[in-house]
């Protein structure tokens, strides 16, 4: 079966979960794919092209299709409950650990504008949410930064292993203690 475009930026988003954007080489991603570098060079002109397009395909999977599944809800706290879901659990643990990939890959001029951009869509929907449940704007973004913080340090913590890391029994709890200390 031939692969397609998709594939290999799916891989190349696998890759950055391993081990950051320097992971996304041809060679290795072909061999993992069972594919040849020929493959590769006849969807992308370059590894530069590939990288862009995993960053995209990673803002819009990881960030604009959540935020558009979730934006409409009437309920405030229940979107900002299921939004922390979606974050810290199945579809969130591939993007967690690219998230922690990129924001340390973030002085990288290829990726550096795609995590501003990233960063400034989530937080404005959060800081949406606070601000249906009638908190002012100042608030609102204090709250939305201490949330996206609260997950990013999650996956932080989660790729560092150790005691301190909640275990999946314990993710629920996790989840309604930070809606609880987050939410007036």
């Amino acid at each position: 079966m031939a692969l397609s475009r998709e594939d290999w930026t799916h891989a190349a988003l696998v890759a950055i979960a391993e081990g950051g954007t320097a992971a996304v080489t041809v060679e290795p991603l072909a061999a993992r794919l069972g594919a040849t570098k020929g493959s590769f060079y006849w969807h992308f002109g370059s590894r530069a092209e590939l990288v862009a397009a995993a960053l995209a395909t990673w803002e819009r999977e990881a960030t604009d299709e959540i935020i558009a599944r979730l934006e409409d809800l009437p309920d405030p706290v229940e979107r900002l409950r299921l939004t922390l879901t979606a974050a810290m659990e199945d579809e969130g643990d591939e993007y967690g650990a690219i998230d922690a990939a990129l924001l340390a890959s973030a002085a990288d001029p290829a990726v550096a504008p795609v995590v501003e951009r990233v960063q400034n869509k989530r937080l404005a929907f959060l800081e949406r949410c606070f601000r249906d449940m009638d908190l002012p704007r100042r608030e609102a973004r204090l709250r939305a930064q201490i949330g996206y913080s609260i997950y990013l340090g999650w996956f932080r913590q989660r790729q560092a292993g150790g005691a301190t890391v909640p275990t999946v029994r314990e993710l629920r709890a996790y989840q309604r203690t930070a809606i609880d200390l987050l939410t007036p």
